[in-house]
């Protein structure tokens, strides 16, 4: 297809898509895949793939803040690629380098409010590396309208046990309570700052899997998981409101589910549960297919029918 019909396509599609979908998660966790095979495909080496990727970070960026996305996590340097070449992560510090102070000083990230973070074991990384990280974390400390996340030296299984040991040695300790160890005292050895629940996993390049990715923020919210095949220097608005379509979706079928649920529980729940079940029928009714959908008569007779039998 000629490349002019090709791109009238692409436009009318993304108009398309954008028409369809009504809300954004508030988290959007990016895995960056596909760098090198980009750059493999167009006969260049790994740093060109990665500084083609670092461009379609910034513009995923920019659609993030266009629709309404709060924060965004992008999956840049796992623990495991400390394996790879010396040559080319040299090349890749290199470019964070520099991207991060780019980021720290662009009037687009003043202008909106952005604050950068860095999350992993940071530590471990070049000393260069470690001041770019504190310069652009420094400069951006004190915006919160949206939140940047870059996920450098980062494993998320590393992570979960850090905050595990951590609680152990408190108890150990006599510090804390093994009765009163909460959800708040994992995340809060998790990170230095808290980070919101994942609602949308995106993977671009072809593989269908989360990598160890922001397991406790991304399964325990049970997120939704676009996968998609272009490289992520290939990676496109299309793409992109495709994997937030597929998140609308999601939580269509968990509304559905929840309000069937409860629609199921109130002919056989208790009188201290029955508030419960039928606030969430309310809410959620809606979401039912009209088939499915009780009317108010059906709810009094649930209602009554519980009260009965208790």
């Amino acid at each position: 297809m000629k490349r002019w019909l090709r791109q009238r396509v692409d436009t009318a599609y993304e108009r398309l898509l954008s028409r369809e979908i009504s809300g954004a998660p508030t988290h959007v966790a990016v895995i960056q895949d596909g760098n090198r095979r980009y750059a493999r495909s167009q006969g260049g080496d790994a740093h060109e793939g990665h500084r083609a990727g670092a461009e379609t970070t910034e513009r995923v960026l920019e659609w993030c803040q266009d629709i309404g996305v709060e924060e965004l996590t992008l999956y840049t340097f796992s623990t495991e690629n400390f394996d790879r070449p010396d040559e080319q992560n040299e090349a890749l510090f290199d470019l964070l380098c520099e991207k991060l102070h780019e980021f720290a000083d662009a009037d687009r990230v003043h202008d909106n409010g952005v604050c950068i973070r860095a999350i992993g074991e940071t530590q471990l990384l070049p000393e260069r590396v470690q001041n770019a990280i504190e310069y652009a974390e420094r400069r951006t400390q004190d915006y919160d309208q949206f939140v940047l996340n870059i996920a450098l030296a980062y494993g998320g299984r590393s992570r979960l046990l850090e905050a595990t040991r951590g609680v152990a040695a408190d108890v150990e300790a006599g510090d804390l309570d093994p009765d009163a160890i909460d959800i708040e005292d994992i995340e809060r050895r998790l990170y230095d700052q808290p980070i919101r629940d994942v609602d949308l996993i995106i993977r671009p390049a072809g593989e269908e899997r989360t990598s160890n990715f922001l397991p406790w923020h991304a399964n325990g919210n049970e997120a939704a998981v676009f996968f998609c095949t272009p490289y992520w220097p290939e990676f496109s608005k299309a793409d992109f409101l495709r994997g937030i379509r597929t998140y609308e979706h999601r939580q269509e079928s968990w509304r559905r589910t929840r309000a069937r649920r409860a629609l199921a529980l109130l002919g056989a729940v208790s009188e201290p549960e029955l508030s419960e079940a039928r606030s969430i029928v309310d809410r959620f009714r809606d979401s039912l297919p009209s088939s499915e959908r009780p009317d108010a008569g059906e709810l009094e007779a649930n209602d009554s029918n519980s009260r009965i039998a208790d």
